[in-house]
């Protein structure tokens, strides 16, 4: 493990930096060929999928190992894309290597790890609070061995190029416990009844193919019932069994792109002179900044391969709270970093002629998805006021 982690950041450091501005601030799309390219290096060098098993061709790492991975890959936009380890494949490829039935497994999921094909997770609506998923529109209804699908999703992320989607759909829509009206089905996206909308712009940034978030329908979209990842009712279910390992490969992608942050900082503020010999960094307030980030960036990953630790030896279930701190907590350290190092750079911070302007358009839902922060908050909350409750 010792030796794998020099080993990424020797490759993101080599290969990635020198183009990552050339692609998230181009076309995605037209720079597939090369990214192919650059995949195939990283499958000869030993270090392509190395959340899968090794029968499955990955390193066979286990949740707090790769942890450590994902924080050297967050350090570039390109990093977990080119090692296959992206979202919201890696989400994708969880789900369907627990609950899929081996047909689906054999069709999608083998040619998913090989970095074949690419999917997409559908269950965000429009027309109904994130904040409560619960509340969804969209129907499966069976009939005879098909489910007719009929909804609208939008913030499908990288629905554009993407192979099928996982949609999240009620199928039981009277069932008395709302957490059990909902199920998962697999949907080729060559099916008719499917339609991608729209590109979503984000800030301003319409991006293409994997950098995208996708607007979506689905018309009488019918699948066979063999598509239904495991029971009728497990939707939510399921959605949790992804939601704990999810946290962590966000939060320690967040850290990468803190401790990124932090060295543009630095470097600026050395480079950048006030006055002849008077560098930014002589100044108190920018001292501040850097080691306060330097700081939050050690909290954040102890707390997160803390939670890590916690999943991987007593299941998701029992590390909830931590898994809705680490939520909160480290989206608001990389919201923070992110900020200090646009502020160190000055005018230059806000231009696309950095990676920072990247990530303050495209991380800054990172305080909204998977469950506002305030949310999280309040699951925190209520958790240690209960403790205080009177016998």
């Amino acid at each position: 493990m010792e030796e794998l982690v020099p080993k990424y950041d020797l490759f993101i450091q080599k290969h990635l930096f020198p183009i990552e501005k050339e692609i998230i601030y181009g076309s995605f799309k037209s720079n597939l060929p090369r990214l192919q390219a650059l995949r195939e290096i990283a499958k000869k060098e030993g270090l392509f999928a190395p959340h899968l098993s090794l029968h499955e061709g990955g390193l066979g790492l286990e949740l707090m190992e790769f942890a450590r991975i994902s924080e050297v890959l967050g350090k570039s936009p390109l990093g977990h894309y080119i090692f296959n380890c992206q979202a919201p494949d890696i989400g994708n490829m969880e789900l369907l290597h627990q609950f899929a039935n081996e047909m689906l497994k054999e069709k999608y999921l083998v040619p998913l790890q090989r970095g074949d094909i690419r999917s997409c997770f559908a269950m965000t609506e429009p027309n109904n609070a994130g904040s409560n998923p619960v509340h969804l529109s969209t129907r499966a209804t069976l009939e005879g061995n098909e489910y007719v699908i009929n909804g609208h999703k939008w913030f499908t992320s990288s629905a554009d190029g993407a192979n099928f989607t996982i949609v999240m759909a009620i199928t039981d829509p009277d069932n008395p416990n709302p957490y059990q009206r909902a199920s998962m089905l697999l949907v080729p996206l060559d099916n008719p009844g499917y339609q991608l909308v729209r590109n979503i712009p984000i800030m301003g940034d319409i991006g293409d193919d994997y950098m995208s978030h996708g607007e979506v329908t689905f018309t009488n979209c019918r699948v066979p019932s063999s598509y239904l990842i495991g029971k009728e009712g497990q939707g939510f279910a399921l959605a949790q069994e992804r939601l704990g390992p999810g946290r962590i490969h966000h939060c320690m992608r967040w850290i990468g792109i803190c401790e990124r942050a932090l060295d543009l900082m630095c470097r600026r503020a050395l480079d950048r002179e006030l006055d002849p010999g008077k560098p930014l960094s002589s100044q108190q307030t920018i001292q501040n900044w850097i080691a306060e980030s330097a700081a939050d960036i050690k909290a954040s990953r102890l707390l997160v391969l803390e939670t890590a630790y916690q999943i991987q030896h007593f299941g998701a279930k029992s590390a909830k709270e931590d898994i809705s701190t680490i939520k909160f907590f480290v989206s608001g350290v990389m919201m923070k970093i992110i900020d200090r190092a646009i502020q160190v750079h000055g005018a230059l911070g806000i231009t696309d002629d950095t990676v920072l302007s990247f990530w303050y358009r495209h991380e800054r839902g990172a305080k909204i998805y998977d469950g506002p922060d305030e949310v999280h908050k309040s699951v925190l909350a209520r958790r240690i006021l209960k403790s205080y409750s009177k016998p």
